[in-house]
């Protein structure tokens, strides 16, 4: 009779081993307008544009995984910051969660920073959906984390997926920067994801392997303020109105559906912010190395999500990983270009246009919600201009993103030269439009480095400090030199011997 309170006890008792803990404090310090880009972008939104910033770090986590050889398996994290810098706010939790998985399915709850999709999360540009540049949302999110092979395929098929529904945390950053109030901003969003990825490939028996697969994010839900009436319907030039319609509302989140409140018959639309990427990623195994080409193409309509005028606006990268050697490891390079967005009109036919004439989609930007971001961070990818710059473009207090047609080269390199000290640079040219509502007057350039060298000494496990050089120059956030100093200690709490 006391072999199920034995048991009990033993697997609560196991939560409290192979606890990883890291401190860390960082300091970013800078001339010119704004901080080095690579010093504010892709830190899952702890980090700042103003020139000084830093932080003092304290994390806890127990990693699912430490459960592998069971089927039931919990893992836990806290991550908590006091910043100076960073606006307002100076005690952050950035990360609070609890991870519940039996065998493959796993239900996360909480606020988690999530790794990139099919990238190099430590070299690339980031995600077009969902990157790793904006603060992470609480969230509860079921998901197979991990690749799953297909029974009956003989490891050739296997696939991972996520359903997940969430809320924004930044009330009160988008009213503070929101200031007047008379401005386009929303309160008490919602937020859902989803996605699925098939992989198809044995590595042990060929060398290539195809994974593909696609992601779709929305936005709902919550209170509209100032939002502008579309022509031709009665009522004020500016309204607040409550934007949740009750369980329908996370229906048409799920299956896009419904319509924004001032849709109407003519400006017919799906409710919500709605957006998503296709992924398509080929790599190769081979003996000590691998490459690897992939491709992200971003979606805010149905015209561009399937094939109406094909897909023009892509992300590309390649990837590189090579053998054992001293000086470099690893080599990403990519290309984004959303210049396109299906040209330069927009709407549906109307009585007035009978045809459709499609085009001007104003990438992360959505007439009821503002812009696709977080506490003035986009939650895609960095190189398409967050509202915190904003006061840089003449839009101050606007919670839209100005610079979203560009066009970008990126390299991202890294090197393991000994056990203790590492490298890495990150280097970009971006060219913009700006956007087809606000063109800018002659094409922007921008240039952005990252110089990163870290060292773990072996004679003090655990001890980590990095130091990084970041350089701006160019039209689009004008010119700034700055140093970042980064020290951690890290280890584990009651290791499991």
């Amino acid at each position: 009779m006391t072999i199920l309170p034995l048991t009990g006890k033993a697997q609560f008792s196991r939560l409290g081993q192979d606890i990883y803990y890291e401190g860390t404090v960082t300091g970013a310090f800078s001339d010119g307008d704004y901080a080095p880009f690579w010093f504010t972008s892709n830190r899952y939104g702890l980090s700042s544009h103003k020139n000084n910033y830093g932080y003092l770090r304290g994390t806890i986590r127990r990693d699912v995984n430490t459960d592998s050889q069971r089927n039931w398996r919990i893992g836990y994290g806290a991550d908590l910051a006091v910043a100076f810098g960073m606006g307002s706010k100076h005690f952050v939790v950035q990360q609070l969660y609890a991870d519940f998985q039996w065998k493959a399915l796993r239900l996360s709850l909480g606020q988690k920073e999530r790794p990139l999709e099919l990238k190099n999360q430590f070299l690339s540009t980031g995600g077009m959906t969902t990157g790793i540049n904006a603060r992470p949302l609480p969230q509860v999110r079921l998901e197979i984390p991990d690749f799953l092979v297909v029974p009956g395929t003989k490891n050739w098929l296997a696939f991972k997926a996520h359903l997940a529904y969430g809320w924004y945390t930044d009330n009160a950053w988008q009213r503070e920067f929101n200031d007047n109030k008379r401005y386009l901003y929303t309160t008490g969003s919602l937020y859902h994801s989803k996605a699925l990825f098939l992989r198809i490939g044995n590595k042990e028996k060929f060398p290539l392997t195809l994974t593909g697969g696609l992601e779709m994010s929305c936005q709902f839900g919550g209170t509209g303020h100032n939002i502008r009436q579309r022509p031709g319907f009665p009522g004020p030039e500016y309204y607040d109105e409550s934007l949740l319609n009750g369980v329908k509302s996370f229906w048409n989140a799920l299956i896009p559906g419904g319509s924004d409140s001032n849709d109407g018959d003519i400006y017919s639309n799906r409710e919500g912010n709605q957006l998503g990427s296709w992924h398509l990623r080929l790599d190769y195994d081979g003996k000590g190395w691998g490459a690897a080409a992939y491709l992200e193409h971003f979606f805010e309509d149905q015209s561009q999500m399937f094939w109406q005028y094909g897909w023009k606006d892509m992300l590309y990268g390649v990837e590189i990983n090579l053998p054992k050697n001293p000086f470099l490891s690893s080599v990403v390079y990519e290309h984004i270009g959303t210049m396109d967005q299906s040209g330069a009109i927009y709407h549906d036919k109307t009585n007035n246009i009978p045809e459709q004439i499609s085009g001007c989609d104003q990438y992360y930007n959505n007439h009821i919600y503002g812009a696709w971001q977080h506490s003035g961070f986009v939650m895609g990818n960095p190189l398409l201009s967050s509202p915190m710059y904003n006061d840089r473009f003449g839009f101050s207090n606007r919670l839209v993103v100005y610079h979203s047609r560009v066009n970008a080269h990126h390299i991202g390199l890294s090197g393991q030269p000994t056990e203790e000290w590492g490298w890495r640079l990150l280097y970009t040219h971006e060219k913009s439009l700006g956007s087809y509502n606000a063109p800018t007057p002659n094409p922007e350039k921008a240039n952005y480095l990252m110089a990163e060298v870290t060292y773990r000494p072996n004679w003090m496990k655990g001890l980590g400090l990095t130091a990084s050089y970041g350089h701006n120059d160019g039209d689009i956030l004008g010119k700034s030199n700055g140093g970042m100093l980064s020290v951690s200690y890290s280890g584990l709490f009651n290791k499991t011997k």
